[in-house]
């Protein structure tokens, strides 16, 4: 049997929290089914930050409830919240959600901009929050931000993102998902960064989140998966960008990653051919055309056999 790699798509919070419109509830649970339709079975759903902050997911509560009564999520392996903190994190709770992720910039410059802290106030909450959720019984991710660059500081040693892995994993973290925030990394850099993090705590509990920002996210998941990483992120169209770290753009396309993974052996459990019309979806969203690299092709290739939808994923060109 192939070995699987995991993705998790993010599209629907890492991709419209920086969309300049909001996309409604209903266009969001149309976004979420289209995901499911195509294979995606662990998907971060929304962010429980202050609607000031981020007014396009101002609806996280209604959505999660939403998403629950029409049982799109019992068809999901994992459905996520990001929550930045206590209170965050005690609304995603009272909203029934089980699966929750916590972002901790790995810059100080990062934090100080951001949140007004310095880096180890932010951990120090961070392992609180942390607590809190394994207390009662939900999942935690932590995404380790900036880890390969930070707009304000520069390159970020490996040996900070380790040393904070190790605190937020002791705090109870399942997953640590290091988070090249603005397209930083080169793929030079991802086997210091990353091997260290596979060896110490294996497979099931290191994802990498890159984006595609010097178009390079391909290459780096690519040898993140060399260094033993085979949980990663991705957005439908490569939608995204972190409205609070300047220069990152968008996220590492879904199917890019999804055809990257195939065409090497791995099995995604996505549906390739159904991608496109998830595309389609999004841009009936927001009015504007949103694609990975391999989408065209993708879509060519659909048009020539003469199918709107296959079986089985595309697996040789």
């Amino acid at each position: 049997m192939p070995e699987i790699i995991r993705i998790t798509e993010v599209g629907l919070r890492d991709g419209l929290q920086n969309q300049p419109v909001a996309v409604p509830l209903q266009g969001k649970l149309t976004l979420l089914e289209a995901l499911i339709e195509a294979g995606l079975r662990h998907v971060e759903l929304t962010s429980f930050v202050r609607p000031d902050a981020v007014p396009q997911l101002a609806d996280a509560a209604q959505f999660v409830e939403a998403a629950f009564h029409q049982g799109l999520t019992a068809r999901l392996d994992d459905c996520m919240a990001l929550v930045p903190n206590m209170k965050g994190y005690e609304r995603a709770h009272a909203a029934g959600v089980r699966s929750v992720a916590l972002v901790l910039a790995v810059s100080e410059t990062l934090n100080v901009r951001n949140i007004n802290m310095t880096l180890e106030q932010a951990t120090v909450i961070c392992e609180a929050v942390t607590r809190r959720a394994v207390a009662d019984g939900v999942r935690v991710r932590v995404y380790l931000a900036a880890a390969m660059g930070c707009p304000f500081d520069g390159p970020s040693p490996p040996e900070r993102v380790h040393a904070l892995a190790a605190r937020m994993i002791d705090a109870g973290a399942d997953v640590i998902a290091v988070a090249d925030t603005i397209g930083a990394g080169h793929p030079a850099d991802v086997p210091a960064l990353f091997d260290p993090l596979v060896r110490a705590y294996g497979d099931t509990r290191i994802a990498a989140h890159f984006h595609d920002t010097r178009g390079l996210g391909s290459a780096l998941a690519w040898q993140a998966a060399l260094s033993g990483v085979r949980q990663f992120d991705a957005s439908i169209g490569g939608l995204g960008g972190c409205p609070f770290a300047p220069g990152a753009s968008g996220n590492v396309a879904t199917e890019d990653l999804a055809f990257l993974f195939e065409q090497a052996g791995f099995a995604t459990g996505i549906n390739l051919d159904r991608l496109p019309d998830v595309l389609d979806t999004v841009e009936g969203l927001l009015g504007v055309r949103h694609q990975g690299r391999v989408a065209p092709w993708l879509l060519s290739q659909r048009k020539k056999r003469g199918s709107r939808v296959s079986s089985t994923p595309i697996l040789s060109s």
